[in-house]
Formats: C-alpha cells, structure tokens, sequence
C-alpha cells in the first residue's frame, strides 16, 4: 500500500475583502500506512484547509491527492475511504450511544442486526460498552468524544483525519484522551492525521510532524527531530523553548562559528563565511543559570535578570531578560529552590557549544 500522498497540491479562495487567498501552497507529502501523522501550526498556516482537502471538504486548486495510488480528486467525501472527526461531535441529542454510532450504517442500508452488532463492538473498542443506551446529554465531553469516534471506526476507513479532537476539552481530560487515542490508534493500525496548533499535543502523540506556516510546509519529522533540530527561526521559536540568536558570522575556527547577536555572542558547530548573516538556537533545558554578573564577557555567556517564574511541576521555566530581549531558560524544580535571591538580582545564562543549532534563514 502506498498510503496517503498529496503531490504539489494547493488551494485559493476567493475572499470579499482580501481578494485571492493562497491558503496552501505547493505542498507535497507521503503519509505511511498506519502512521499517526500531526500537521501542526499557528492559525491561518493552511492546516485545516489541508485535512479538509484529504476528506473532500475542500478541493485542491491544483494537485492531487492519492490513497493507495487511488487519485481522490473530485471524489465526493462519503465516497472516500476516510472519516473526518471534527472538534464538534454533532452527536444526535435524541438518539442514544448505538443509534448515534449505527446511523452511518443505517444510511448506507446495513440490515438492523448487522449494523447494531458493528456497531457494538465500535462502542466497545472505545472503552464505552456500558453505556451504548445513553443519550450524549449524560455523557462527558470526553465520552462523547469517543462516541464520534466510535461512529467513524464503524465505517471502517483506511484513514482518520482528526479537526483538533481535544479543543473542547479540560487539560486533565486532554492528556488522558491523547494516551488513549494513540493506544487505540496503534492497536488498530488505521492511518490517523491530526490538526493540531498545540506543540506538546503534537510531540506528545505523533509518529512524524508537519509544521505548517503561511500555507507552506516549514519542515517534517519525528517528535525528536523537530525538538531538537529545528530547520529555521520559525520552527524554532514555533516548537516553543527554544532560544536563537541571529546575526553577522563575527569568526570562524575551524567547524565552529561564532554569532555577533544583538545581545550574546553564540559560537556553534557550523559552516560559514565571516560577515555573512546566521541564525542558531539553543534549547531552554539545555541553558545553565547561574547567580551573579558574568566574571568576563564571552560566547554563549551573557547577562540576563527574570521577569519571571512559570512554575511546571517538576520544573521551573524562566522568563528572563537579556539585554531587553526575552530569553528562557529550564531548571529542575529542586535548583531552583536553592537560587533564593534570583528575582531580586542579576544572573548569568550560559551553554555549551555542543547545545547550540544552526538555522537556516
């Protein structure tokens, strides 16, 4: 199986007052069978715009869509071999869990036995089986969101395609759904792309991830991959945590270049030519904090005072201020009980230049 490829494909609309919008742009991407895919980016990136064209909601202005060499253009979405759940469930108030799982079913003229046993044993993969006479008013918003999706695995679809599924949801509830929808996603091996502009959702689920911005794909990796080693200044500040410094190549040693930044100077592992414009950035975690002024002015050193202390339960992100431009850095919980007088004076902010990453611009 060749799973689900969009080759160059794009999409305009026409706005009242903006005039023509390029809401996505040339993108090209394979999707692996059973692979949990998460394009993820701000508002407006074309993300939305992208799944719905998957499903048929939208037509792309050009390119093609294929599954499994199957072209889908112009393919109407109930013909399509996916389901789209959306954040909002549309559940049928009046119908109970089965009746609300079996009508899809039931449209498509599947006897009365047939479809109530299918979609049974939906409701019973999705954790639900006690339930299958309520009505969706005595549910939870997290029940209920399994009840949509229990309504779209009796389809039995190649492919899933979730509209930011845990929008509505408290936190708790949010990282519960998400351990249970990956658990399920795997156990059933159906290919699953998700929407999301929430970077912990993406990193926290996905087997790859699609930044989007400005209907342009920024990059595409694993969790591990966009973390670590972002491609440009905007995947970088996008992923959160991450600090860049950007600025004229000041001098070269060797496989190491040192940044003239407006506030620190970065050395790095890399390439370049002296006066030539660069870009890196350091991880937040990977940022030591330490009391006091700097002793002497060097690289990947500068002085920085706190705005102030997010707490995250087993550690404490800070929000300081480098020269007027913000900066962050990550402290286990613990070290940063021991800084008693870090909100009440200066501190130095440090890395290795092993921590440091190239961008391109």
């Amino acid at each position: 199986m060749d799973g689900i490829r969009l080759k160059s494909v794009s999409a305009r609309f026409r706005h009242q007052v903006k005039g023509d919008i390029a809401a996505v742009r040339d993108v090209s991407l394979d999707v692996a069978p059973g692979e949990l895919m998460t394009l993820l980016g701000p508002s407006g990136c074309g993300k939305t715009t992208t799944l719905r064209m998957i499903g048929g909601h939208d037509e792309p202005s050009s390119g093609t869509i294929s599954l499994d060499g199957q072209v889908l253009n112009g393919v109407e979405p109930s013909k399509r071999p996916v389901t789209t759940v959306f954040q909002h469930f549309a559940l049928f108030p009046h119908r109970s869990v089965l009746q609300n799982v079996a009508f899809g079913l039931k449209m498509r003229g599947i006897d009365k036995a047939e479809r109530e046993k299918t979609a049974s044993d939906a409701i019973d993969m999705v954790g639900l089986g006690t339930m299958k006479q309520r009505k969706p008013r005595e549910l939870s918003s997290g029940q209920q969101q399994r009840v949509a999706l229990a309504r779209v695995l009796v389809t039995r679809p190649k492919a899933i395609l979730l509209d930011e599924p845990f929008g509505d949801l408290d936190r708790l509830l949010q990282l519960r759904m998400r351990v249970e929808l990956r658990a399920l996603q795997r156990d059933l091996g159906i290919t699953f792309i998700h929407v999301t502009h929430n970077q912990e959702e993406a990193l926290s689920m996905s087997d790859r991830i699609v930044v989007m911005n400005d209907g342009l794909i920024q990059q595409t990796g694993t969790p591990t991959e966009l973390a670590r080693f972002p491609k440009n200044v905007f995947v970088a500040r996008f992923m959160g945590d991450n600090n860049t410094v950007r600025g004229p190549i000041e001098s070269v040693d060797g496989d190491t270049i040192t940044i003239r930044g407006p506030h620190v100077a970065a050395r790095v592992k890399g390439t370049g030519t002296v006066g030539d414009e660069a870009a890196m950035t350091v991880r937040a975690s990977t940022v030591e904090v330490v009391q006091g002024a700097p002793a002497v002015s060097e690289p990947n050193t500068a002085l920085a005072r706190l705005n102030f202390a997010e707490y995250l339960g087993d550690s404490v992100k800070l929000h300081l201020e480098v020269a007027g431009e913000p900066f962050t850095a990550k402290v286990a919980e613990t070290r940063y009980a021991e800084m008693r007088d870090i909100e009440s004076g200066d501190v130095t902010v440090r890395w290795n230049v092993e921590d440091g990453h190239v961008l391109e611009l």
